[in-house]
């Protein structure tokens, strides 16, 4: 019974880690520019927005 135990624990502890494993090295954040600008995801900064 102690093994299945250790067992349940320790997949607990690791499907988490695993989980967010998957998200490292991508960034996610929410990017907020001044007004009259606009995010742009090549260049990775605010640039002005064009209206046609």
């Amino acid at each position: 019974m102690k093994i299945k135990t250790t067992l349940a624990a320790l997949a607990l502890i690791t499907v988490p880690a695993l989980a967010s494993a998957t998200c490292a090295g991508k960034t996610h954040q929410a990017m907020s520019c001044a007004e009259g600008t606009v995010w742009d995801a090549d260049s990775q900064a605010c640039v002005a927005q064009i209206n046609s």
